[in-house]
């Protein structure tokens, strides 16, 4: 498992821990009820230099600590403040291990719409209605643990010219007494144009949780704002994993594919077409490390860890839902009449 950040900041006011209220978009202290903008935050001397970049990077990762589960393994990071964790998947302590290096700062942000309390509410309706599901799965205790968690995304604008060559046929029949004829006219059709792209949103972290992750997108392109230390406060992010060159092949094959529906649209009226060559070039290309928000809910059984995920922007649900061997058995034993293909739809990969 890979690391996460835990960010906090005390207020102003009156030194107690500050919490990002995703209602107000504001941080909130509950103790003197004072609320602070991330630029009133970043005012007070505990926001990072924007416009030096490096030293951003630097300091991003000098207040950041790594810790390690003793229990499952995960790497866990935390602010230089916090003097214990606890294991975001295993609920166990954990230990510290040393200084975070080599993640740099996040460009932009998506902070989270949806709040602990909405998030538990949402997970407790979607499960009240499956009834093979574990019991304990579907406790208000165990909803209690969802955990708030920012999630690395590279987002990608692109400037790029396509072209193509096509092979094309028109086919015209006609009959004269008792005799057809048919007339085929062939064309060689050329396209080409400027294509922008704008916003492609590709996983910044392992493969064990790409599947989790496409299946909560999209998140609105007009919510990213700039990078803001203060958004975290309360919140764990994941630090990125998967650097923008190993995914480079796979963000211009989307480009490539998306250019190619779009010229080839653009040829009509033929009888036939048959694409000869497609070539899309990138002019400009610019990557930027954003932190999107994700509500994750761990459910741990003996041979398997299931994932209740939910976009903490758009609300949007995906993840696997664990099913009662014991709740089989009694509909098995005739207590209940159950269709296979309903089984299918209570467990499993849900969207």
């Amino acid at each position: 498992m890979n690391g996460t950040v835990t960010v906090t900041y005390n207020c102003p006011n009156c030194g107690a821990e500050l919490y990002f209220n995703s209602d107000k978009q504001k941080l909130c202290c509950e103790f003197c009820e004072s609320e602070f903008t991330g630029d009133e935050i970043e005012a007070t001397g505990a926001g990072y230099i924007k416009d030096q970049k490096a030293k951003a990077d630097a300091e991003y990762c000098d207040h950041i600590n790594e810790y390690t589960c003793t229990n499952c393994g995960a790497e866990i990071s935390v602010d230089e403040n916090t003097a214990a964790g606890i294991c975001i998947y295993c609920d166990s302590p954990v230990i510290l291990k040393g200084k975070l290096s080599g993640q740099m700062k996040p460009d932009k942000v998506i902070p989270f719409k949806y709040g602990k309390e909405e998030a538990q509410n949402k997970f407790l309706k979607f499960v009240k209605k499956r009834w093979f599901l574990p019991k304990d799965f579907t406790s208000k205790k165990h909803a209690e643990k969802i955990a708030g968690i920012y999630y690395p995304f590279w987002v990608v604008d692109a400037d790029t010219n396509g072209s193509m060559n096509a092979d094309a046929t028109k086919i015209r029949t006609w009959r004269v007494g008792n005799k057809q004829y048919t007339e085929t006219s062939r064309y060689r059709v050329e396209r080409a144009g400027y294509i922008h792209f704008e916003d492609i949103v590709t996983s910044a972290f392992s493969e064990d949780d790409k599947e989790m992750l496409e299946g909560i997108l999209p998140y609105p392109s007009d919510s990213l704002q700039p990078f803001n230390m203060s958004y975290l406060s309360g919140f764990a992010a994941k630090k990125r994993d998967i650097e923008r060159d190993k995914i480079f092949e796979e963000v211009k094959a989307r480009m490539n594919n998306y250019a190619f529906t779009l010229l080839r649209d653009t040829i009509g009226g033929y009888s036939s077409v048959s694409v000869s060559e497609n070539k899309l070039a990138i002019a400009r290309c610019n990557w930027e490390y954003s932190l999107m928000p994700v509500w994750i809910l761990n459910y741990r059984t003996k041979n398997k860890m299931y994932t209740y995920a939910m976009n903490g922007y758009t609300g949007k649900i995906y993840g696997r839902l664990p099913i009662s061997i014991k709740k089989l058995a009694i509909a098995a034993s005739g207590l209940f009449t159950v269709v296979a293909t309903v089984v299918g739809l209570i467990g499993g990969i849900f969207l």
